[in-house]
């Protein structure tokens, strides 16, 4: 059984606490959930019903492509569970910390054994955690098996932490994506059978072909037929470092969230390997999240070449106010955003890999050997699980479906260096209905509506030594024109904008603002972003729609300390 972590736990003393432990433990009580209301039945879920069988994998083929795609249609392209409360107002939420983008010796590329990342994690505060080895040969055949053992000891050293194991997809002709299931009977089996089946890399389906993007959807609605048939109780999936090669064109990803918008809830907002540009570490051309790279052939030619870095540690597709994550909101559905660590090799870290036995490789073992200290610092570009990334989640209890319920919800907001310990985010009407992160507030044309956001300032150093300091809030306003665009890579959302700035650098503690958003006349979202006021100017798309939007550091010099933020989920306003 799973504990509760120390700051939900009733048992544990308040005198056990760090300042930040007492301000969550504030916000729980606050939400009238301390003690046994927060405590899940079961933090680890029962397993799938004994009855229940795998779906069939389909060959990859073309022909087996689409036959697959017919049968799963009914169930993959039913709309996605609403966010909205059956009542006008949303319940009261506590946010769980996590990473969804955690690698260990089970990657081909990585280094930490599982109970070692387990354990930091731990220690940097997070709730939860998802283990996302990348596919191979090696994982698909040994190591998936050997790491679910050591994901249930894991859980049971770490029982305050809620661990759950999943997958890096090479999707089929384009990037990466996260794809993970609660705990459960079956939770190995189907991310094999999917790998198998529908990896990229390892069915050599890269290329970025018309039939390598039908298997990419055929997969998708694969997985969500195992959740429909009760082979597991739920899976989710998120698109990794959307524009780090510049290969995820906005029509793949619309067709991927098509294809089970229950399912593929949205991206990284900003990706991992924020260490990268740490000065002295990886010479004078090094961007934060590794986003290194220029256009190539596989490359979708609609991008600009701004497009390839980042800005505040934060995508391109998330840091431009009117770019493609707004272009998929003003479509009216939801798509999240989230960050992690995406962690192979921590920075300043002094383990180096351990030396393969003679003859044995990845492929024949399943891992790499276990990591070796040396007491010299090694290569690396990552911040360890929760260490400066954060994925906060909103839930009413504790448990691993109540996260995964959360993300689905959209009730996510991220920050970078431990920027604030809270946030929360109300539309309200002035007839009293109300809506939060991911939600959507029925509003009547020529209503008034108001913007309510509640700070806890960071109420302890980070992890870095340094207090941070909230210095403003952006409130960004888009149109939701309902309907998608008359061209499926436009990735513009021309009437998305920043409409209200405020300063906040003065106000500490927990303090709440309130904006006014005036009279409604159409259907609408409203999203909210903050930083620590270092590094901004006027956004991508000009100083008119974003007067002070993340900027793209110097390459080599890039401390992502000296430059954090904060993005939130929108709330959707529905005019009736």
């Amino acid at each position: 059984m799973t504990a509760l972590p120390e700051w939900a736990d009733p048992a544990v003393p308040e005198n056990d606490l760090d300042p930040q432990g007492l301000n969550r433990r504030g916000l729980l009580k606050r939400a009238g959930l301390f003690g046994a209301a927060f405590a899940a039945t079961s933090a680890l879920p029962a397993a799938a019903p004994a009855a229940a069988a795998p779906v069939a994998a389909a060959p990859a083929d073309a022909t087996s492509i689409a036959a697959t795609s017919a049968a799963a249609a009914r169930v993959a392209t039913s709309p996605a569970p609403s966010a909205t409360s059956s009542a006008d107002h949303d319940p009261e939420l506590v946010y769980l910390v996590g990473d969804h983008h955690v690698h260990t010796q089970y990657s081909h590329d990585a280094k930490y054994t599982l109970a070692q990342a387990a354990r930091r994690g731990a220690q940097f505060g997070l709730d939860w955690m998802v283990v996302t080895e990348h596919s191979n040969f090696g994982h698909e055949n040994i190591g998936a098996a050997q790491e679910h053992t050591e994901i249930l000891n894991a859980r049971a050293e770490n029982p305050r932490l809620l661990i759950f194991q999943g997958l890096e997809w090479y999707i089929p002709g384009a990037e990466h994506a996260t794809v993970f299931t609660p705990p459960g009977e079956h939770e190995v089996d189907v991310l094999r059978q999917f790998e198998q089946v529908y990896d990229g890399k390892l069915n050599a389906r890269t290329e970025g072909t018309a039939t390598n993007e039908a298997l990419a959807v055929a997969a998708i609605k694969w997985l969500a037929v195992q959740k429909s048939s009760g082979y597991v109780s739920d899976a989710l999936m998120l698109a990794n470092h959307p524009s780090r090669l510049g290969i995820d064109a906005p029509h793949e990803i619309r067709a991927w969230r098509d294809a089970a918008p229950e399912l593929m809830i949205g991206m990284e907002g900003a990706p991992g390997a924020q260490g990268a540009a740490l000065p002295g570490l990886r010479g004078p051309n090094s961007i934060r999240g590794e986003y290194e790279n220029k256009p190539s052939a596989q490359s979708h030619p609609g991008y600009p070449a701004e497009a390839y870095v980042t800005y505040g540690g934060f995508d391109w597709m998330t840091a431009t106010v009117g770019g493609m994550w707004d272009a998929l909101l003003a479509e009216g559905r939801l798509f999240s955003i989230t960050t992690n660590s995406d962690n192979h090799r921590t920075v300043h870290d002094t383990l180096r890999n351990g030396d393969f036995p003679a003859g044995a490789t990845f492929d024949s073992l399943g891992k790499v050997p276990d990591p070796i200290e040396t007491g010299v610092e090694q290569a690396g570009s990552d911040f360890w699980p929760g260490q400066f990334s954060r994925t906060h989640v909103g839930v009413t209890r504790y448990g691993y479906r109540e996260v995964m319920a959360g993300l689905r919800a959209g009730r996510v907001w991220v920050d970078h260096g431990q920027l604030v310990d809270g946030l929360d985010v109300r539309l309200s009407s002035e007839h009293g209905r109300s809506a939060t992160l991911g939600g959507r507030l029925r509003a009547r044309r020529g209503e008034r509506i108001t913007l309510t956001v509640t700070v806890d300032s960071a109420s302890r150093p980070n992890f870095h030594g340094v207090l941070p300091r909230l210095a403003h809030l952006d409130v960004i306003r888009g149109v939701v024109t309902g309907r998608p665009p008359a061209d499926p890579d436009s990735w513009r959302a021309p009437d998305t904008r920043v409409v209200e700035t405020v300063d906040v650098s003065r106000r500490s503690g927990r303090f709440t603002i309130r904006i006014s958003l005036g009279k409604v006349s159409s259907s609408g979202y409203v999203r909210v972003r903050g930083s620590d006021g270092n590094r901004h100017g006027a956004g991508l798309l000009g100083a008119r729609i974003d007067p002070h939007g993340p900027i793209a550091h110097t390459p080599g010099d890039g401390d992502p300390w000296l430059d954090t933020w904060l993005y939130a989920n929108p709330i959707f306003i529905d005019v009736v």
